[in-house]
């Protein structure tokens, strides 16, 4: 673990508050910093996972990931830039299913050749983010199919579909921890001999210290990300869906990359795709919800086109790959292809594109 990188966590901060205006410094300081606290973050959730089971794991691990993320996505809800937060929620739906978990298949496929999980309950979260793919383009082919008056009832639209998805998510917490818990349970998982070493209370303590340091060092990420993005010539949207959400995702491409490599690929497969499901699932209609009473307006879930697009392709050919419960390196590869031929495509999507009313 490249642990000297926790010296950019102090140069982070001292750069937010002695030269505020070095946004370039700061932004490419606070990627660094990033990287070896998900390192930690990564280790603690390997501990815990240890004790608790590979299913509770991947929830917690996933959580965890996925704290930073809404807290932005709080602050930015806030000053009104929901095209922002909506850009974020589409990057890191892709980045876990397509990065996070190509990166993982295809390091643990080169360590281990192939690697095998419980296919039933993989069909199950591809299910899921399934409906997740209908939650997006149900409000959008709305925006789209209704005529001009479509604006006066996509906000009631939006909030309705939100209270489905979480009672959807409950009903997926209820199936994965409780009645249907030995699908995503794993095999026996002898631990690493240090892991002995770390105590409840020590791998807690571990992973509640990074989530709180990598929650801050991303709030200072965000907030020179797009003077950041001026100076090394990237658009808006660029930076919303790839640049913001690789960072956020630093911790479960950590985590879950360990586990691939440990032969560990339900683990692996639990961040990848749990992460995914929770921010479709809850944190975009936690978002839906906090908007009215922290916004200036209620933000819809009206994403654009691109957005749209990049998510049912995401969804298509991962629930293909875990569909027979086992991956190998080439299959990384190819959800790794996918991932870069959109990132190709929102790099060059122009800044003015038209988008849908936010």
């Amino acid at each position: 673990m490249m642990t000297w990188l926790l010296l950019f966590v102090p140069v982070t901060i001292g750069l937010r508050f002695l030269a505020p205006n070095s946004h370039a410094l700061i932004f490419v300081a606070a990627c660094l910093a990033i990287v070896p606290l998900a390192g930690w973050l990564g280790r603690g959730t390997e501990h815990l996972a240890a004790k608790l089971g590979e299913g509770i794991g991947g929830l917690l691990a996933a959580t965890l990931g996925n704290a930073a993320e809404l807290i932005i996505a709080l602050m930015a809800l806030q000053r009104g830039l929901y095209s922002v937060v909506k850009a974020s929620l589409t990057g890191s739906i892709i980045g876990n299913l397509l990065l996070v978990f190509g990166v993982a298949a295809l390091a643990g496929g080169v360590r281990n050749k192939e690697q095998r999980f419980n296919p039933t309950g993989a069909r199950a979260q591809s299910t899921f983010l399934t409906l997740s793919a209908i939650a997006m383009i149900a409000p959008a082919a709305f925006h789209y199919l209704a005529g001009p008056g479509a604006s006066v009832r996509e906000g009631a639209l939006s909030l309705e579909i939100s209270i489905v998805l979480l009672l959807a998510y409950a009903a997926h917490l209820i199936f994965s921890l409780v009645t249907h818990k030995q699908l995503f349970a794993g095999g026996a998982v002898e631990p690493e001999p240090e892991a002995k070493d770390w105590g409840m209370g020590r791998s807690l303590a571990t992973l509640g210290a990074a989530t709180a340091l990598i929650a801050w060092i991303s709030e200072i990420l965000v907030g020179s990300v797009e003077q950041a993005a001026v100076t090394f010539g990237m658009t808006e949207v660029f930076v919303g869906v790839i640049v913001v959400a690789v960072v956020g995702n630093a911790a479960e491409h950590s985590t879950a990359v360990m586990a691939a490599l440990n032969n560990r690929m339900e683990l692996a497969l639990g961040i990848a795709i749990g992460s995914s499901l929770q921010i479709a699932l809850f944190v975009a209609p936690v978002l839906v919800l906090c908007s009215y009473f922290i916004g200036p307006s209620p933000m819809d879930l009206v994403f654009t086109t691109a957005e749209v697009l990049a998510v049912v392709a995401a969804v298509l050919i991962t629930g293909q790959i875990a569909s027979d419960g086992e991956t190998n390196w080439l299959e990384g590869v190819q959800l790794l292809a996918v991932y870069v031929i959109l990132g190709m495509m929102f790099y060059f999507l122009p800044e003015a594109a038209p988008t849908a009313a936010r």
